[in-house]
């Protein structure tokens, strides 16, 4: 073991070793706070990465170490924890506040595992680049660098997503919201409900709940809209939702509860998505013509 060529038995290893890493961290410091990652700490621990992962591979011939990360002989055994590690995730419960397993996005083990993965991904990025000498790689390029944006802006975008819960009343407009945490934040904009909606079934169980709502924002907009349930309303980066209602009061409820969500980081997500998307239908394509010429 350790002899050159490494094999899967060293990726295991290396990622084995990053698990009881991140147990050993977990245990000492605890779990992983991503509000100290708020912008600009995530721009610049971004850019911090790719900077890495760059020097990394200027260096990839003269450490071999370097060299092994991008070969599938380091990705599979990674992809492998990451997998074990996301169904453990499905498995329990995921709460805010948990702690180890029942938070995964803060537990270290699952951080680290994802980040190394990253690293592995951006360095075949740059491995691709510099041999893009048929459609095939060029594929190839467009699928990692998709997936590479995907992971690393929907982690570091995490820190700066926000969910709030605002209670709105009839003719009271409301500029203040609960966190996660249930600390109340002054919104920049102020919502007032003109009108519960709903509608029931013959049992009287709810079909159908809605709120026709006024917004006003700090930038001068006056808004009138109806939030329906999947069928949020955007105004200045938040998606507004219809969360919920006084369900003593039912049909006749004269509040509303709305969610409030800001994720500045989504459309560098869907960037990602698209491009792997586009890479897959690509990859399908050329494979089916390679099949066709075959015949």
């Amino acid at each position: 073991m350790w002899n050159k060529p490494w094999t899967l038995k060293e990726g295991f290893l290396i990622g084995g070793g990053l698990i009881v890493a991140g147990l050993m961290l977990e245990l000492s410091v605890g779990p992983v706070v991503w509000d100290a990652f708020a912008w600009p700490a995530n721009g610049i621990v971004l850019a911090g990465f790719v900077l890495i992962i760059i020097t990394l591979h200027l260096l990839r011939k003269k450490v071999y170490a370097f060299r092994f990360l991008s070969t599938y002989q380091a990705a599979i055994p990674v992809m492998c924890y990451a997998v074990a590690l996301t169904i453990v995730m499905g498995l329990t419960r995921q709460t805010v506040n948990g702690q180890g397993i029942n938070n995964m996005l803060t537990f270290w083990p699952f951080v680290l595992t994802y980040v190394y993965m990253a690293m592995i991904v951006g360095l075949v990025v740059l491995k691709t680049s510099l041999r893009i000498n048929s459609p095939s790689r060029i594929v190839a390029g467009l699928f990692h660098l998709g997936l590479f944006i995907t992971m690393t802006t929907a982690t570091l975008g995490n820190a700066d997503m926000q969910r709030m819960k605002m209670i709105t009343a009839i003719g009271e407009p409301e500029w203040r919201a609960l966190d996660q945490q249930s600390r109340v934040k002054e919104m920049p904009l102020a919502i007032e409900l003109k009108k519960f909606i709903m509608e029931t079934y013959d049992d009287g169980s709810p079909k159908r709940f809605a709120s026709e709502i006024q917004i006003l924002t700090k930038t001068g907009k006056n808004i009138e809209a109806t939030v329906d349930v999947n069928k949020p309303v955007e105004v200045d980066g938040w998606k507004i939702y219809q969360y919920g209602y006084d369900t003593s009061m039912g049909a006749r409820s004269n509040t509303s509860i709305l969610e409030l969500v800001s994720d500045p980081w989504l459309p560098y997500v869907y960037t990602g998505i698209y491009m792997m998307l586009a890479g897959g239908v690509m990859m399908f394509i050329s494979g089916v013509r390679r099949k066709e010429e075959k015949v």
